[in-house]
């Protein structure tokens, strides 16, 4: 049997020798293949602004665009805003993009965009949501049930399966505020029916979040944890509360709230350091700017892929409309937390 990355290789390979005669005809008129030595244009949407995980991605995504030499189109960046998100689309169409990056955050309003581009030919690469509907090439994510499943069974543990938890829900309008939500119920009703989970609906925002927690907080002074599943936005609000209530006390400390969150990012890996927080569950910015622009190119190029292990310690699975490639996202603690191969530890803050 072939290793994983020859089998990947190997597929790769001959689909692309059937693509070359087929395209090889039109690639020298075509205006969208003209800059960086005749690499086909790509278009790069970063989702947003307001979080320093996105921020650090779009750090990624600048940094291998250039490594790489890819030629890509100016970087737009739709604010949250699948409205900005469809019309920096178009204008991808208009200047010749033959394939395209995103990250929509309303996976269910993206899906009409996601058709008009399949029809025309030009493949999409979504990186950390899942598009309800719509065609897409790759999906570069990594497993969000595993996010909401970790968390449930660290704060568990902490808890010693009684207690109450507040859970800082994402979007539920968003693929992976939905299967965070849904995996960390799942495996609380399961292994510990002991812990009452208070669910805080906050459409990924920290003022929204800080608001709910302060009112739970109020009416449940006994709250011995919470699930943050997005430490980009929720990690400041969250800590700054819990100081002004003075229930900001080190792990290991009576009356520590434990705190799981969701992101990796410098700062939860200082909170876990001080003991502010018990652990996070690292999302792969590095490797989602790495993939997503690796599998934009490929598409641009005409490869395709198959579901199966890939050679980078992930497996591509198929949805309902594409493919997905599941990057490993391992739970960060004061154990590993200064672990050099975490991208956390290898950003600006």
């Amino acid at each position: 049997m072939k290793p994983r990355a020859s089998r990947i290789a190997a597929t790769a390979a001959a689909v692309v020798v059937l693509a070359g005669f087929a395209t090889a005809c039109n690639r020298g008129s075509d205006s969208g293949s003209s800059a960086s030595g005749g690499k086909p244009a790509l278009g790069i949407d970063l989702p947003r602004a307001d979080s320093d995980f996105w921020n650090s991605y779009a750090q990624y995504i600048k940094q291998d665009a250039s490594t790489q030499g890819l030629n890509t189109l100016p970087v737009s960046n739709s604010q949250n805003d699948v409205t900005k998100l469809v019309a920096n689309v178009q204008v991808f169409q208009n200047t010749g993009a033959k394939a395209v990056v995103m990250a929509p955050q309303d996976t269910g309003a993206i899906a009409s965009t996601l058709d008009q581009l399949y029809a025309k030919k030009i493949p999409v690469v979504s990186v950390d949501t899942r598009p309800d509907k719509g065609n897409v090439y790759m999906v570069v994510r990594a497993d969000n049930k595993a996010y909401g499943t970790k968390a449930c069974e660290f704060l568990g543990k902490q808890l010693g399966g009684k207690g109450k938890v507040a859970e800082l829900q994402g979007a539920l309008s968003s693929i992976n505020g939905r299967d965070r939500s849904e995996a960390f119920a799942a495996c609380m009703k399961e292994k510990f029916p002991g812990i009452q989970v208070i669910e805080l609906a906050t459409d990924w925002k920290g003022d929204v979040a800080s608001a709910k927690l302060q009112s739970t907080l109020a009416a449940n002074p006994d709250l011995g944890g919470i699930y943050m599943q997005a430490g980009g936005v929720f990690l400041q609000p969250t800590l700054a509360l819990l100081q002004q209530k003075g229930l900001l006390k080190p792990v290991g400390q009576p009356g520590h709230v434990a705190i799981v969150s969701n992101d990796g990012i410098p700062q939860e890996f200082d909170a876990i350091r001080k003991g502010d927080i018990d652990a996070t569950v690292s999302q792969p910015a590095d490797l989602y700017a790495k993939y997503a622009l690796f599998y934009a190119q490929a598409a641009a190029e005409g490869k395709t892929f198959q579901a199966g292990p890939t050679d980078h310690d992930s497996t591509i699975i198929q949805i309902p409309n594409g493919l997905e490639d599941q990057l490993p996202a391992p739970l960060v603690t004061k154990d590993n937390v200064d672990d050099k191969a975490l991208w956390g530890n290898n950003v600006s803050k």
